[in-house]
């Protein structure tokens, strides 16, 4: 059975949960550079640099300050209430719609809490650094184990999943999403085009805004669970 409500989710839903945010004036994209750290090409070129920086970000996502918020458990509570009828497609790599229990979850970009081995294509639950030198547990293949996510010029995951689901879906729901980032950023024309209702929930207008026929804007952890309930209490 597919979906009938689809949600995407970006950065801004985990910022408050204290993870930083890309496009913001302060987020990842004002420190490092795209090209030096997201690139099939940056990898190639520097693998340990490239090994640094998410060594970093899985350290950073392991800490014990770092834990689902409001939004998180209110995604998850939605899904228990209509089970067999939500989705969430999130773009982010973190784990957090997991800890606060969703199961119908689709990481599109990706898991930082996995690697995958470029020889073999096996990947592991990962929680431990990454180096250049660290053998692949699988085939044992030494160089070419890297972090399991979607880099710029990649192909995200379960595309074929996600667009059966959003030509099919009754509601799509847009949270904490700039809506910069494509293929997601297209998730709604796609979804209005096949007449399902859009919600845009986000701490300010987006990019693809005028395509949302509902727009509420403010932080997640307050805006998700009242809207949760409002659908919980609908259907």
């Amino acid at each position: 059975m597919l979906p009938s409500i689809v949600i995407l989710t970006g950065a801004g839903i985990s910022k408050e949960s204290g993870l930083d945010t890309f496009r913001d004036k302060d987020g990842i994209w004002s420190k490092v550079r795209i090209e030096d750290v997201a690139t099939p090409e940056a990898f190639a070129r520097n693998p340990r640099g490239v090994h640094e920086f998410y060594n970093w970000r899985r350290r950073n996502l392991q800490g014990a300050h770092i834990a689902p918020n409001a939004a998180h458990k209110a995604l998850a509570a939605l899904e228990r209430g209509l089970p067999g009828r939500v989705l969430v497609v999130t773009q982010n790599i973190d784990n957090l719609h997991e800890r606060a229990g969703s199961e119908s979850l689709i990481h599109m970009h990706g898991e930082l809490l996995k690697a995958r081995c470029a020889e073999c294509a096996a990947a592991h639950e990962w929680r431990g650094d990454l180096s250049p030198e660290t053998p692949c547990p699988a085939c044992t293949a030494v160089g070419g184990m890297r972090p399991h996510v979607v880099w710029f010029g990649e192909m995200p995951l379960d595309m074929e999943r996600i667009y059966a689901a959003l030509g099919t879906c009754e509601t799509f729901i847009s949270i904490g999403t700039s809506g910069n980032v494509y293929p997601a950023a297209g998730f709604v024309a796609e979804a209005r085009g096949a007449g399902a209702r859009t919600v845009e929930l986000n701490l300010e207008p987006s990019e693809g805004a005028s395509l949302f026929q509902e727009k509420l804007y403010g932080p997640a952890a307050s805006l998700v669970p009242a809207y949760a309930e409002k659908l919980l209490n609908r259907n």
